[in-house]
């Protein structure tokens, strides 16, 4: 059975992995009451451990406190579940694909010219766009793979594998901006939070990993 992580945890974790998110936008991605996790972000507040900010409405960002705090939890967790083997080997086997799934991105967002190897791909070739959308499905295939049997074991990855299916269902029907847009669940932003949780969940340092 699929074990759940506590509520403080999944609060604080959310802050980390979401990116500067809103109390609902925690409590939608891993299934909570957003009372429950305003409540335990208060209380991380008082701690030290989260910094509250209102220019946009209410939103939340972790402090340096607040980063070992979660890494200690989540060891914590790996260590009383006997989870630690498991999270390693799909880190492992993900560590490939992030590399594919970064080329991929690159040559989505660049198609270089005779004048401009850097230029910028204003899609209009539909064959480059086909190939870099069959890269992208090829890569969804296997990812599906990894993370479904991460949240197997683990209930927090839930999720990733259908997010990034969607946002690469989207692309190929056309909405370019599910690839990479920063403003919704696309293939870069569920990818880029999926190694995030990776990281912080084995106490890996960004860019450590290859």
């Amino acid at each position: 059975m699929s074990h759940r992580s506590a509520p403080e945890l999944l609060a604080l974790h959310g802050v980390r992995v979401l990116g500067g998110p809103t109390v609902v936008a925690i409590a939608e991605r891993f299934g909570l009451d957003r009372n429950e996790v305003r409540e335990h972000l208060l209380d991380a507040q008082a701690f030290g451990w989260v910094t509250r900010h209102e220019y946009f409405g209410e939103t939340w960002s972790l402090t340096s406190r607040g980063r070992e705090r979660n890494e200690r939890l989540l060891a914590e967790e790996l260590d009383a579940t006997g989870l630690r083997d498991v999270v390693r080997g799909a880190h492992r086997d993900f560590l490939p694909l992030n590399v594919r799934h970064g080329e991929a991105s690159t040559r989505w967002q660049l198609r270089s010219t005779r004048w401009d190897p850097r230029a910028f791909n204003d899609h209009t070739d539909p064959v480059w766009d086909h190939e870099v959308l069959s890269e992208l499905e090829a890569i969804d295939a296997e990812f599906s793979s990894i993370a479904d049997a991460l949240a197997g074991a683990l209930q927090r990855f839930d999720g990733y594998a259908q997010r990034h299916s969607i946002a690469v269902a989207h692309a190929r029907a056309g909405q370019h901006d599910w690839v990479d847009g920063p403003d919704r669940a696309s293939c870069q932003l569920v990818w880029i939070q999926f190694h995030e949780d990776l990281l912080a969940t084995l106490g890996i340092p960004r860019g450590s990993d290859g």
